[in-house]
C-alpha cells in the first residue's frame, strides 16, 4: 500500500515539475533569454521535483559499516555521474571561437601597422620629389643646364586590387562587435536592449547610421527610452574600431531593408 502511494506521489511531483519547466520555458523564451538557459531552467526545475520526491520517499533500511560505505561510494559515482552526463549535453565553451574573434580584430591592425610604415616611407619619397622639384627651378633660374632625377612617387601596396565585398565585412563587424547581444537581426539574437534592425536601411542615412555608432547618444529608438536614458549602447566603437571597419557596418546595416519587420522609429536627440 505504502509502495503504491509512493508511486502515484511520484507520477504527481514528476507531472508538476513537467508543467513548472515548461512554464519557465516559455517565460524565458517570451522573455529572449538563449536556447541554453531555456534548457536549464527545465533541468531546475526537474531537479526541483525530484528533491520532493525524495523527501516523500520510504526510510530506506539503516546501513552499518563496510555496506554504509559502499552506498556512500555508490552514491557520489552515481551523482557525480549524472551531472557530468547533463552538463556535457548543454552548450559548451569553445576557447577557440573566441580566439578565432581576438584574430580577426587583431589581423587589420597589424595590417594597418604595416601600413603605417608604407605611408612613411611614401611621405619621405614625396619630399625628396619636392626638393628635387626645388633644386630644379633653381638650377632653371640660375641658367644652368642640369638634370635632376625625380624619385617617383610610389604607389601603395594593393591600391589597384579589388576592395572587396564591404557589405560582408560589415557583418563579420557586426559579429566580431557582438552586436547581437542586444539587437535582434534576421530572427537571431538580441535580448531586448536594442531594436531589432532588419529594416534600419530604409529608416537611416549612412551619415546617420554612422553618427549612431560613434555616438550612440544621438538618436534614440522609439519605445527604448528606459534602455537609452541608462545608456545601454556603449560609447566605445570610435575607439575600439578602425574608420573602415566603421564604413563597413555602416554599409552592412544600411543594406538591411526588410520592410516585413516593424524596426522602431529612430528619433534624433541633439
Amino acid at each position: 500500500m505504502a509502495n503504491q502511494s509512493f508511486a502515484k506521489n511520484v507520477m504527481k511531483k514528476t507531472t508538476l515539475g513537467v508543467i513548472v519547466g515548461v512554464l519557465l520555458v516559455v517565460g524565458a523564451k517570451f522573455t529572449h533569454f538563449p536556447y541554453v538557459f531555456q534548457v536549464m531552467f527545465f533541468i531546475y526545475a526537474m531537479l526541483g521535483a525530484l528533491v520532493f520526491i525524495l523527501l516523500d520517499a520510504p526510510a530506506m533500511k539503516r546501513l552499518e559499516g563496510v555496506k554504509a560505505v559502499g552506498a556512500l561510494v555508490v552514491f557520489y559515482l552515481l551523482l557525480s555521474g549524472l551531472y557530468i552526463a547533463g552538463a556535457s549535453i548543454l552548450p559548451q565553451f569553445d576557447p577557440e571561437d573566441e580566439k578565432g574573434k581576438i584574430e580577426k580584430i587583431l589581423k587589420p591592425r597589424r595590417a594597418q601597422t604595416e601600413q603605417g610604415k608604407a605611408d612613411e616611407l611614401i611621405a619621405r619619397a614625396k619630399e625628396l620629389d619636392e626638393r628635387a622639384q626645388a633644386l630644379s627651378k633653381q638650377l632653371a633660374s640660375l641658367g644652368a643646364e642640369a638634370q635632376v632625377e625625380v624619385v617617383e612617387q610610389p604607389s601603395s601596396a594593393g591600391a589597384g586590387a579589388a576592395t572587396g565585398d564591404v557589405i560582408a565585412l560589415g557583418k563579420e563587424q557586426w559579429e566580431l562587435q557582438e552586436c547581437y547581444n542586444c539587437h535582434k537581426l534576421f530572427g537571431q539574437g538580441g535580448k531586448k536592449r536594442g531594436p531589432e534592425l532588419d529594416n534600419i536601411g530604409n529608416l537611416m542615412t549612412v551619415d546617420q547610421l554612422r553618427e549612431k555608432i560613434l555616438n550612440p547618444k544621438s538618436w534614440k529608438a522609439e519605445g527604448f527610452d528606459k534602455d537609452y536614458d541608462k545608456g545601454k549602447m556603449p560609447d566605445k566603437y570610435k575607439d575600439l574600431m578602425f574608420p573602415k571597419e566603421i564604413d563597413a557596418l555602416v554599409a552592412f546595416l544600411s543594406s538591411l531593408k526588410d520592410a516585413s519587420v516593424k524596426t522602431p522609429k529612430p528619433i534624433k536627440m541633439n
